[in-house]
């Protein structure tokens, strides 16, 4: 990836696992340098290939995210059932395609078991904690999220008030979440 690359600046994607589900939260806000260019916009995704449900959420930029998703859901059509196979796999090719390495993005993918960080520098990453987050305000996120898992929320309570300590922080976040919750199978 570009050092320069600040594509990562607009977006924060959490996921929190907790009760045997995984809460997957995007904000809305599409920046473009200082300006706002779409406040709702959808980061976060349910892929079904093969019929197992995955939830996916991106930062970076838009047309690379999805074409890692595309990438990931044949993955997944080609290994149904195992999410870490397929992320390993993208995360290789990601690594060594001359056309992928171009790309600028992150992933976060969750089966509802598995929770995994996936990035062009060819990591597949399991979180600790049982919180992940990327982009610009996924630190923010992160600590928010780290820190509300000592009490006893549950895991889209917790996603939710990341968020909003997240947006509250960062210029690049908003508050117009998407929200998505998978179970382990």
């Amino acid at each position: 990836m570009d050092q320069g690359f600040p594509g990562w600046h607009g977006t924060t994607i959490l996921a929190v696992r907790r009760g045997g589900k995984v809460v997957v939260a995007g904000d809305g806000q599409v920046s473009l340098g200082p300006t706002v260019i779409k406040a709702g916009a959808r980061k976060v995704r349910r892929l079904s290939p093969g019929g197992h449900s995955v939830v996916a959420g991106f930062a970076g930029s838009t047309a690379d995210a999805f074409t890692l998703l595309e990438r990931l859901e044949k993955k997944l059509e080609a290994t149904p059932g195992q999410l870490q196979r397929a992320a390993v796999d993208l995360a290789k090719d990601w690594r060594t395609d001359r056309y992928l390495q171009k790309l600028e993005a992150f992933l976060i993918v969750t089966d509802g078991r598995e929770l995994y960080v996936i990035t062009g520098a060819g990591d597949v990453l399991e979180p600790e904690h049982d919180v992940a987050a990327i982009g610009s305000g996924g630190m923010y996120a992160l600590a928010a999220a780290r820190g509300l898992m000592n009490g006893d929320m549950d895991a889209e309570t917790i996603a939710r008030t990341a968020m909003a300590i997240a947006a509250d922080i960062c210029v690049y976040t908003n508050g117009n979440l998407t929200v998505e919750t998978i179970a382990a199978a």
